[in-house]
């Protein structure tokens, strides 16, 4: 993204998130934040966010949320008390956070965090006393030193998610975030999502990501990196992650979409990667 500019893509993510508590029976990621922080204007025609494609987005991006949620409070019940949402755009978790004793740092581009905590003011949210900001450029500056000067305890187990971050990544800029995570203490853990490679997609979806990619890229978030399935697994392995686990779009519709009336549900084809990994 480029210095000094609002994230585009985390206000889309978002809007998704909300729309998914207006526009979806049953709620998979209930979210009482999310309608409030962005306003009505973002939902005044319907008929967007009932678009096929909108709605497989929505499944995808507010399955990867639950998913990540339901893994920090597997996390928190093995006695972690650390947080921290790398890249977090407009996520709500903090606000909504159901784990008195759990601090929770958020990691994004000090220009996005600005914009965050203006619209959190506009909407009357109070920023909670276990949040802390952590501004940062992963691709400019040091996650360690960043968290450790904003209160965080390398020497106690924590849980990370990185979602919708890593396909604007370079590799140098991925691995130094894996091996971060590694370094903490067993109980450890991040959820993370990815895009695969081209020989991995149909002719479909191919074409529909060079379409994507050309958006991002204008808005000045252009995609930078995927990987083979296989790659991703020797890459966590050599990072030294002891427990790894990657979920495709059947996996994730077997988890949050069986049997809904309403037949949200993420396309068979895939919109991408789902990983958790442990320490």
């Amino acid at each position: 993204m480029r210095t000094g500019h609002v994230s585009m893509t985390a206000r889309a993510v978002a809007s998704r998130r909300a729309a998914h508590q207006l526009f979806d029976r049953p709620i998979i990621l209930d979210d009482p934040i999310a309608v409030p922080l962005l306003g009505p204007e973002f939902f005044a025609d319907p008929k967007r966010h009932a678009d096929p494609r909108s709605r497989a987005f929505r499944a995808y991006m507010v399955a990867r949320s639950r998913f990540a949620e339901d893994s920090l409070a597997e996390a928190v019940a093995g006695g972690n008390r650390q947080y921290v949402v790398l890249g977090a755009g407009l996520d709500t978790f903090a606000y909504r956070n159901p784990f008195p004793a759990l601090r929770v740092f958020e990691v994004d581009f000090p220009s996005t965090q600005a914009f965050k905590r203006q619209m959190l003011q506009a909407a009357s949210i109070p920023e909670p006393a276990s949040l802390t900001f952590v501004p940062l450029d992963l691709e400019h500056q040091t996650l360690s030193s960043s968290l450790a000067h904003a209160g965080f305890d390398p020497n106690l187990p924590a849980f990370f998610t990185w979602l919708g971050v890593v396909p604007y990544l370079t590799l140098a800029a991925f691995r130094s975030t894996l091996d971060l995570v590694a370094a903490m203490p067993s109980g450890s853990g991040i959820v993370f999502d990815y895009g695969v490679t081209d020989d991995e997609l149909s002719p479909r979806l191919r074409a529909a990501r060079k379409s994507l990619a050309a958006r991002v890229a204008a808005a000045g978030e252009p995609f930078q990196l995927f990987f083979a399935s296989a790659r991703m697994q020797n890459e966590l392995q050599s990072a030294g992650f002891a427990r790894i686990t990657q979920l495709d779009s059947s996996d994730l519709n077997s988890l949050y979409f069986q049997n809904r009336e309403d037949g949200l549900a993420l396309p068979a084809e895939g919109l991408g990667k789902l990983v958790v990994a442990w320490m």
